[in-house]
């Protein structure tokens, strides 16, 4: 058995299959009120290979331009980001451990060939609260490490239904994803594999 970085929590199976369908109509739902887009690096303006949306008050977006970002709208539509479908939200309440609510879902969407490379959640002024991520589809072989990108790090399977919680000394932890199994799950009927990460962003006002 592998061991996790301090801070970091996989919960397998957290969803059953019923709940795994039903999120699944949640997020449709909230695709298309944001459609799916494909955000760009700053800087160079290369495409990343996973697209996405968000829904919540505020979304997680990345442009040539401007670079890695919270916004209340779409950048495409210029609509407000749906609200964050309620199981995602008990979900939070249930294993976050923080007291307020999330403000951000940042929905990804990885084709076959889609990747992530080792990357920190750290655009959120609240860093107290963690980082609450939901695997849908099909499986995908997930990497995570230390605070340092040189540290070492360990790769392990996640599945459809599979919660993992970034929080505590794991909050800035280095994670990413290496590569997708393709045809592992019958979720989603055209395939691919959807990763929901919820964030609060700001801090709280004491």
């Amino acid at each position: 058995m592998f061991a996790l970085p301090p801070g970091v929590r996989h919960i397998p199976g957290y969803l059953d299959r019923p709940a795994q369908e039903a999120l699944v109509e949640n997020i449709r739902a909230v695709v298309q009120a944001a459609p799916l887009y494909l955000p760009t690096m700053p800087g160079t303006g290369k495409e990343m290979s996973v697209r996405m949306t968000n829904c919540g008050a505020l979304g997680w977006v990345t442009d040539r331009e401007r670079g890695y970002r919270y916004q209340p709208t779409h950048p495409e539509t210029g609509l407000p980001w749906p609200p964050i479908p309620e199981t995602l939200m008990r979900i939070w309440d249930e294993v976050s451990g923080y007291p307020l609510p999330p403000e951000a879902c940042l929905v990804n969407f990885y084709t076959d060939t889609a990747k992530m490379g080792l990357h920190q959640d750290r655009d959120e002024a609240e860093l107290a609260a963690p980082v609450v991520s939901v695997s849908l589809g099909d499986a995908c072989l997930f990497r995570v490490g230390e605070t340092r990108r040189s540290g070492p790090t360990v790769s392990f399977r996640l599945e459809s239904g599979d919660l993992v919680i970034l929080g505590g000394e794991g909050r800035l932890s280095y994670h990413g994803v290496d590569r997708i199994y393709p045809a592992t799950s019958t979720l989603l009927k055209n395939g691919g594999r959807i990763n929901l990460t919820l964030r609060r962003v700001t801090k709280p006002n004491l």
